[in-house]
């Protein structure tokens, strides 16, 4: 017999909602929906807004922006477990998005009404703690993109993907990853030698194996950072 997954099941594997007791999980559940998205479907697009405050229940998300010339700029992707949205106002009802949104895997999103999630919530001081550290660690990571579009080389691109998501980078095509950074494939070939010869990492079967971290996070960091 087949399990249905309830939104009440879907709110308590989110992590964000840890602290919440029973009641306060029913009433979020009265203002939430469960979307599923097949692969290479769009869940907004840049300059769109919205009134829901979104989380990534399962699949993948990558976030980009295009250029003047429509080219693809790589941001970065939003996993399971993660909240989606980019907040700049608590008091604000609607949700400016900054950029594009395309599931790279079938994904399912939890969307919840921004506007009585805060009179339920964030204005009773209930989550507010969450949504901060939330927000810092996504400036953090917009701290972050602009040191790899701007300040690292090639070489500081690479191991810092391969410190920070190892596993989407032995997921990806090595073609996949070159775009994503914007190098060429036969510079990353190179980088992916260099860190091999100096026994930083090694590649077995196509995978890459981190063998010294502190010679890897030496790598980039001083760099921007």
């Amino acid at each position: 017999m087949r399990c249905e997954i309830t939104i009440q099941d879907t709110i308590k594997s989110i992590d964000f909602f840890d602290e919440l007791d029973d009641g306060q999980i029913e009433q979020l559940t009265s203002i939430s929906t469960v979307v599923s998205y097949p692969k290479k479907s769009i869940l907004y697009y840049e300059s769109d807004s919205n009134t829901q405050i979104l989380f990534l229940v399962s699949g993948l998300l990558k976030i980009y922006k295009l250029d003047k010339f429509d080219n693809e700029i790589f941001l970065y992707h939003v996993y399971k477990n993660s909240m989606i949205s980019e907040l700049t106002r608590l008091d604000d009802e609607s949700i400016y998005c900054f950029s594009n949104a395309e599931f790279t895997e079938d994904s399912s999103v939890l969307s919840i009404d921004y506007k009585k999630f805060k009179n339920l919530f964030l204005n009773k001081n209930i989550l507010t703690i969450k949504l901060m550290n939330t927000l810092l660690d996504k400036t953090h990571q917009l701290q972050c993109i602009v040191n790899r579009e701007l300040v690292f080389d090639a070489t500081a691109k690479v191991a810092f993907m391969l410190n920070q998501d190892l596993e989407m980078f032995n997921k990806l095509k090595r073609q996949e990853v070159s775009f994503m950074l914007h190098i060429q494939p036969e510079t990353l070939s190179r980088v992916l030698k260099r860190l091999t010869r100096n026994e930083t990492i090694e590649v077995t079967e196509g995978n890459v194996n981190i063998l010294n971290v502190e010679m890897l996070i030496s790598t980039f960091r001083g760099v921007g950072v």
